[in-house]
């Protein structure tokens, strides 16, 4: 039994001399963005989850309309 490494063990970045270290990154950012689709999605099927998005999202386009009109002299 060899120490033998596989093609897919320099897809974890730990070679930095690697043609593939770069990939690691790449990999590890398209994980995180399923796991938050995942979380959005999860968070959006459960009502209080849904009502909180809503209000948050409705607090901060509140916040942008006071700040625009602000700026153009609205009030």
């Amino acid at each position: 039994m060899g120490t033998k490494k596989t093609e897919h063990s320099n897809l974890d970045g730990g070679d930095p001399a690697s043609p593939w270290s770069g990939f690691a990154e790449v990999s590890e950012a398209i994980r995180d963005n399923r796991l938050m689709e995942y979380r959005i999605k999860k968070s959006w099927a459960d009502p209080w989850g849904r009502k909180l998005t809503i209000v948050v999202l409705l607090i901060i386009a509140a916040g942008f309309a006071y700040l625009a009109g602000a700026s153009a002299g609205l009030w």
